[in-house]
């Protein structure tokens, strides 16, 4: 098959992952971001749109955007309506959107010409967005029967919502995030894509000083004042260090996660991300708050799991049994290797939009 990937960054490096996965299956399948994300992870046609992640959207967007779809958090959403659906808040925030997409045309119009745009078998929206607010993408692919999917990521859906005459048309919505389950009333989950290849054992294991990690990219959605104020209680009591990852490239991030012999991924409700993903594989104990329902679901998960009221305790054990850190460590790579394989999950989604992929060898 042909696949296009539309997204409007490649957050976490995610939809570059399913389009390397398509690519091992045979597939010629392409990745287009309008604009690039901050961590330098991995392009393949980034059209860098203007007024997407840049301090005078940002800005505008206080005075014209709903204050509820501006807050990040680490709770689970409570929307007016199932799905929340997006919507201009009046006006101001209409002729935003028609202004920033009337400047974004001309480049659209060159990517069409260039990629032969509407050759293309199956579309995947990473994130539900396609070019513009009105879907009229989306539209015209499904006036010549194309197949288009959904796939949402995280805040996306909890804060942003559905875009409407996208959600009415699409063939399949597919979620990474586990309590999206409550979100939407046809949407399915399946695991984040990763490749554990790239990734070897830690360096950690000393009996000597035991160094945790914790890597937000948004503190309040990671709960992160308060898993840094309990290490640094940890840190009077025991042979700690605090390793603190933040605004540091992917690489740099990961070179300083391989050093580490526990980490702490969040807190909250809403359930691991792909931080975990990465210290699961290279060996490193993991906690992690799970979204309700996941560890039922998947019983046999490596997680140590972690509450407010447990971070504490649980990281005081690991921290005091080199015995137990590595008993539980040696489950990570093996879990993810099975549940989040690329290949598999590609297959999913495919078999959920009701289109052939080439079997899994």
């Amino acid at each position: 098959m042909k696949i296009l990937h539309i997204a409007p960054l490649n957050t976490s490096g995610v939809p570059i992952a399913f389009v390397r996965a398509e690519r091992e299956l045979g597939h010629h399948s392409r990745l287009v971001t309008l604009a690039r994300d901050r961590r330098n992870y991995e392009e393949d046609i980034c059209l860098d749109l203007p007024f997407i992640d840049f301090m005078g959207t940002r800005l505008a967007k206080r005075f014209v955007s709903a204050p509820e779809r501006l807050t990040v958090s680490n709770r689970r959403a409570q929307p007016g309506t199932i799905p929340a659906m997006w919507q201009p808040n009046g006006l101001p925030e209409k002729l935003l959107v028609r202004l920033r997409e009337a400047v974004w045309r001309p480049r659209i119009s060159h990517l069409f010409r260039e990629i032969d745009f509407w050759d293309f078998d199956l579309y995947q929206l990473d994130g539900g967005l396609e070019f513009f607010r009105d879907g009229r993408t989306v539209r015209e692919l499904v006036a010549r029967g194309k197949r288009v999917i959904c796939c949402y990521t995280g805040s996306d859906l909890r804060t942003r919502g559905v875009i409407p005459a996208i959600d009415a048309l699409v063939h399949a919505n597919v979620t990474l995030e586990f309590d999206h389950l409550e979100l939407h009333p046809s949407i399915h989950h399946v695991f984040f894509p990763f490749d554990t290849r790239p990734y070897s054992k830690a360096a950690g294991g000393s009996r000597n000083l035991c160094r945790i990690g914790h890597a937000p990219t948004n503190r309040q959605a990671k709960g992160s004042d308060q898993i840094i104020a309990v290490i640094q209680e940890l840190q009077q009591e025991h042979n700690v260090e605090l390793v603190l990852i933040e605004n540091l490239s992917h690489q740099e991030s990961l070179e300083l996660k391989s050093g580490c012999d526990i980490f702490v991924d969040q807190l909250g409700e809403l359930g691991y991300g792909l931080n975990s993903l990465e210290s699961l594989a290279m060996g490193i104990a993991t906690c992690s708050a799970l979204a309700s329902g996941f560890a039922e679901k998947y019983s046999d998960h490596p997680f140590i799991e972690v509450t407010e009221a447990t971070l504490k305790t649980q990281l005081t054990n690991l921290i005091a049994d080199l015995d137990l850190r590595t008993r539980v460590a040696a489950a990570g790579p093996k879990w993810v290797a099975q549940n989040h394989n690329s290949l598999r999950v590609v297959q999913r989604i495919h078999s959920l939009a009701n289109v052939k992929s080439a079997d899994l060898t």
